[in-house]
């Protein structure tokens, strides 16, 4: 019987991932949902948390705001802007100030690219470790880089619709080397298995583990979050197809852009935009949401609006007062966009958005 869970096909992907983002290492796992639950393990396994506050983007998505919870953290929800849907910076710098927060989890919405500068600077002066989840922003640049590539680690998604799929799969990315060594050791049970032999050797030690015991030392509380070689063949297949994609979704959001007159978001691009879904911002969505559903084009809340407004947050905090975020949850919406939409296609969906009435 062939091995198929989790063995040289995923190193292979992960070593190839990691060259063509610009990092030292990868680590595959089943979702990015898991990337960013494993990556937050790691962290504190680590002791690189001095407190467990970590800001996250109020306009984000479900698994950046529960999964801290779900590791005993306090996130901290931080109001987006109109012009890349990122953090507001103001607002990003009075809960720095405040708080204390030991990390935040920047998320470039739907590949808009967030003011790099300016995010570092803030963590760098409040001495703020930077995550970046990308889950949505595949391929997008600041100043010549990818996003990915900022902070200590980051987060990726390849699930069925992003931008390549593994039908279910993620990436964590850092070029930390103890980082990594406990991000592979929490992706399988807390063991030593994926580690090289100098690690190894230092673990076991430590613990006189001698390497028939090694088989079932657990030296964290970890998790299985592995993938399997069968998803990772799939991403292989997919890896040079990037580039191209990425230029699709480019010109499409270039389209959008060009096109669409009825959006209170005023976009500014500050890089290389690899565009996951095109967002809008209209008093109209009702009204606009029900004409494009009559024909047959499908479209979606922005992201999942505010998070401060979802029930698990309310049960468990109360509500918090995100004026930004409120629009988005009250008034924004997603357009799509993929490497398959046709320059026409993308027309006649703005002509639909754009129609003052149902008459289109």
């Amino acid at each position: 019987i062939p091995r198929l869970t989790k063995g040289p096909v995923t190193v292979e992907l992960e070593a190839k991932w990691a060259a063509n983002l610009g990092t030292r290492h990868s680590v595959f796992v089943n979702s990015g949902s898991s990337a960013i639950l494993l990556l937050l393990a790691a962290l504190k396994a680590g002791g690189r948390l001095r407190n467990g506050k970590i800001v996250v983007p109020a306009v984000s998505w479900l698994t950046d705001v529960s999964s801290p919870m779900q590791l005993g953290m306090e996130p901290i929800l931080c109001d987006c802007n109109l012009e890349d849907l990122s953090c507001d910076l103001g607002h990003l710098e009075r809960i720095f100030e405040e708080q204390r927060p030991a990390a935040m989890i920047l998320v470039s919405v739907l590949g808009l690219v967030p003011d790099m500068a300016a995010v570092l600077r803030l963590c760098a002066e409040y001495d703020v470790l930077l995550m970046e989840d990308v889950c949505e922003s595949m391929g997008s640049e600041y100043d010549g880089k990818f996003l990915g590539t900022f902070g200590a680690a980051s987060v990726f998604s390849m699930y069925h619709g992003h931008h390549l799929s593994t039908i279910e799969g993620g990436f964590v990315c850092t070029d930390d080397k103890e980082l990594n060594d406990l991000l592979l050791s929490l992706r399988s049970h807390g063991w030593d298995r994926d580690l090289d032999a100098e690690t190894q050797n230092a673990w076991r030690a430590k613990f006189e583990t001698d390497a028939f015991s090694a088989l079932y030392q657990f030296y964290h509380p970890g998790f299985n979050l592995r993938s399997t070689d069968l998803q990772a063949y799939i991403g292989l297949t997919q890896l040079d197809k990037l580039e191209e994609i990425r230029q699709r979704r480019n010109r499409n959001f270039e389209i959008y852009r060009e096109n669409i007159n009825c959006s209170e978001l005023q976009l500014i691009e500050r890089g290389f935009i690899s565009n996951f879904a095109f967002p809008v911002v209209s008093r109209e969505r009702r009204e606009i949401v029900m004409r494009l559903s009559e024909d047959d084009v499908e479209v979606r809340p922005l992201i999942a609006g505010n998070m401060a407004r979802k029930a698990f947050w309310l049960k468990a905090f109360g509500p918090v007062e995100l004026p930004y975020a409120d629009l988005i949850e009250d008034h924004g919406f997603y357009l799509p966009n993929h490497q398959y939409l046709k320059e026409e296609d993308v027309l006649r969906i703005c002509e639909i958005v754009n129609a003052k009435s149902l008459d289109v």
